[in-house]
């Protein structure tokens, strides 16, 4: 029997009661069937009289209930396995995180958990009650032809081991072709669904048809495996066939030639007759029950292969976690209450290193940020600054250091409770295929239609209005039938959506967004993160201009962190895009009500600036060459239209602004460039 299958049927209640049932009815069901035999043996012979039918009939109904009953608990019993199997797996995959589960495709998961643990049927409903019965019904049938007829007692049991012998040679082969057979079908199920997602981008590179053929290719290798397997199977199915034939055919030509010479009565020969097949019987459904079983079992060795890797790499759920949301286990704690008061989160000496990755995702990292601090990560793409998101959500551990919340470590924490205080806008928010009123309400699933558009409308979200259905409109998957704009203001509702949350993350929310949605976005950003701790991983400048203080990441190191006292302006270039993306009227009244306004902003930060330029080189300053550069473009007005060298790798509010631009499309580029440089030097200027 497979070890983790059986741990888990002990750990399941109800499973083992099922089980129990299913395991006492087939063997009870396999033992009448001695019953059978003699009262079938004693009626031709005429040693019964015809009143025995009765009893014989009654038998036969007693092993078909027998036989209802057993399917009936096998059913639920095979349910609760994988139910259970299945919560442990996603259990698990919950624990490990976004930043482990990367090394796994989502196909293949997906295949693993639905497709793959559905073949555990066989091995649950079939396979184990035909192991009870192989081990108790040929042993009984023994007893019994020693007591009938020693000669054909000898017969079968020494033809018995046979069957076992050749389905155990067999077998191995099988086993390890049907592994193969469910790799091909994970990553058959795999490459589609990639696929499937990547369509649209496959169609813009003209790869779509070649994509077709590649997975033509991979479904005939996974036919090929399939039909390897079959043919395993049915070899085997012949062996042992063959086996038992020649056994009871060793069994019953001497029983006929003994009962011809008079050396054996007829109710001894129909008793051997009827039950020597009966022993071989089990054994021979064993062992095919065994080959329709492998797909499953090969399912069971991957989830539990999933399971156990996990296990070697503690995830970052505590056991409070794994009880009830919201309450503390056995060994996680509530996170620190303080009403609604945003918590000071530190980071003392933080090393995190992902396996089978060389070097630190961050490397010796001490922060603290202060409660109601709103905190800008800034640096290069892949510098550490999601780690430390992750850090805080939960969704990895240090591997050296700690991550302390109003004093208490992180990791002695109940990460249900703590994640309740917690809003969570991602780069790419996933939207769900369901309502948009559901997608808001998702971090609270009580709050009421008046909660979710008050949430909406903090959140810029005005477009929901104007949806087919409203806010009961059912998105498509990830939100396809959404703008990235107003996938992320819907992210941004979901988080309004959380009153009692009072740590705001954001992970590049205004990334690959045009200035009118940017704009959008940080109005909301801005009113939701006052009075909370916010820690904002930003390259876009409005964004960068929203923090109390930045804190620049290289490497996996903090190498600058800047704070100021007051307000700093917007920046220009990014003030301008949104005049030129907004309607004609109301950039218009804008003009004419702001512009003195603005020119007095644009004065000021040019005056503030101005002095800064000689301390530009200061050591600790490490983005003082490129604010030098990015200077006179803060402070100038657009020269042309078009777009200059290198534009495509600045953020859309530090480039040029384009006529005509608007709607929800994708900006020029992701990474940190002038603008941002441009928004850390106006910090720094401010603290000097």
């Amino acid at each position: 029997m497979h070890k983790g299958l059986t741990s888990l049927m002990r750990a399941e209640r109800s499973v083992r009661l099922h089980l129990g049932v299913t395991l006492a009815a087939a063997v009870l069901a396999g033992l009448l069937v001695l019953v059978q035999a003699e009262l079938l043996a004693g009626v031709l012979s005429g040693r019964f009289a015809t009143g025995a039918l009765a009893v014989l009939a009654a038998v036969v109904g007693v092993r078909a209930l027998l036989a209802w009953t057993q399917g009936v608990f096998a059913g639920r019993g095979a349910t609760g396995v994988k139910s259970a199997l299945r919560h442990r797996l996603l259990e698990r995959l919950r624990e490990l995180g976004p930043a482990r589960l990367t090394a796994h495709r989502s196909g293949e998961l997906v295949t693993l958990a639905g497709r793959g643990l559905d073949g555990l049927d066989n091995y649950l409903t079939g396979y184990l009650p035909s192991i009870a019965v192989a081990a108790v019904v040929p042993v009984a049938v023994l007893v019994r032809l020693f007591a009938a007829d020693l000669a054909s007692a000898v017969i079968v049991l020494v033809t018995l081991p046979l069957i076992p012998v050749f389905g155990a040679l067999v077998g191995m082969t099988t086993k390890a072709v049907t592994e193969r057979q469910f790799v091909a079908l994970s990553r058959l199920g795999g490459h589609f669904l990639d696929v499937v997602r990547g369509l649209p981008t496959l169609r813009a590179f003209g790869r779509a048809r070649y994509q077709a053929t590649v997975i033509q290719q991979i479904a005939d290798a996974h036919r090929s495996a399939t039909m390897r397997t079959l043919r395993v199977a049915f070899l085997s199915s012949l062996v042992l066939e063959l086996c038992a034939s020649l056994s009871l055919a060793l069994v019953a030509v001497p029983v006929g030639l003994r009962l011809l010479g008079g050396s054996l009565d007829l109710t001894t020969a129909l008793l051997v007759l009827l039950l020597a097949p009966e022993a071989y019987l089990p054994l021979r459904a064993m062992g095919t029950r065994f080959h329709a079983s492998m797909e499953g079992v090969a399912a069971a060795n991957a989830a539990f292969a999933v399971l156990d890797r996990a296990g070697d790499e503690p995830g970052p759920e505590t056991a409070g976690e794994r009880g009830a949301a919201g309450t503390a286990g056995e060994s996680g704690r509530e996170a620190p209450e303080s009403g609604r008061e945003a918590p000071e989160i530190r980071l003392e000496n933080v090393t995190v290193r992902y396996p089978g990755r060389d070097g630190a995702a961050l490397e010796n990292v001490s922060l603290t940020i202060r409660p109601r601090e709103r905190v800008a990560l800034v640096g290069e793409s892949g510098g550490g600054k999601s780690t430390l998101l992750h850090l805080i959500l939960g969704f990895v551990q240090p591997s050296e250091g700690r991550v302390l919340v109003d004093g208490t470590d992180l990791r002695d924490l109940d990460l249900a409770s703590w994640r309740a205080r917690l809003a969570f806008v991602a780069q790419r928010p996933h939207l769900f295929a369901t309502s948009v009123a559901d997608n808001i309400r998702l971090g609270a699933p009580s709050a009421s239609p008046d909660d979710v558009r008050r949430a909406a409308a903090a959140a810029h979200a005005d477009f929901v209005a104007s949806l087919p259905q409203g806010f009961d409109t059912v998105l498509g998957e990830r939100g396809t039938n959404l703008s990235a704009g107003q996938r992320q203001r819907i992210a941004l509702a979901r988080a309004f959506c959380r009153p009692g949350a009072s740590v705001l993350l954001l992970d590049e929310p205004t990334a690959r967004l045009d200035g009118r949605s940017e704009a959008a976005v940080v109005s909301g950003t801005a009113e939701l993160s006052r009075g909370r701790t916010a820690v904002i991983v930003a390259h876009r400048p409005a964004m960068i201009d929203l923090a109390d203080r930045v804190i620049r990441i290289h490497e996996g190191r903090v190498i600058s962190d800047t704070t100021h006292r007051t307000p700093i302006t917007a920046d220009p270039h990014s003030t301008a895009e949104r005049r030129a993306t907004a309607e004609p009227e109301a950039t218009a009244d804008r003009q004419a009500t702001a512009a003195p306004a603005a020119t007095a902003d644009r004065q000021a930060t040019a005056d503030s600036h101005a002095p800064a330029e000689p301390q530009a080189t200061e050591p600790q300053i490490i983005a003082a060459p490129a604010a030098t550069t990015a200077e006179p473009q803060d402070t100038a007005e657009p020269q042309d239209t078009a777009d200059p060298p290198g534009a495509a790798d600045l953020p859309a509010s530090a480039a040029s602004p384009r006529a005509g631009r608007s709607g929800d499309g994708p900006a020029d580029g992701d990474g940190p460039g002038r603008g941002e440089a441009a928004a850390v030097a106006r910090h720094e200027g401010s603290k000097r």
